[in-house]
């Protein structure tokens, strides 16, 4: 699979940490941002599944849930 190039600009104290953080671990920026970029898509995708699996649950209302912990 080839990579596909994009211009992304960063808040200068992100870039900075970046580039030190690149530096360090002897990993390009490129890798780093992808690998946060896919476990951030990861953690989306299972919040989606968790709320599909919670679909059919019966909604609460604030004051129901203040009413069942009170008891």
């Amino acid at each position: 699979m080839t990579s596909k190039r994009m211009t992304i600009y960063f808040d200068p104290q992100i870039h900075a940490a970046l580039l030190l953080k690149a530096s360090f671990s002897h990993r390009s920026v490129s890798e780093i941002v992808n690998e946060a970029v896919e476990a951030a898509l990861a953690e989306d995708q299972e919040d989606l599944a968790v709320f599909d699996e919670r679909s059919a649950e019966p909604v609460l209302t604030y004051e129901e849930l203040l009413d069942d912990l009170a008891k």
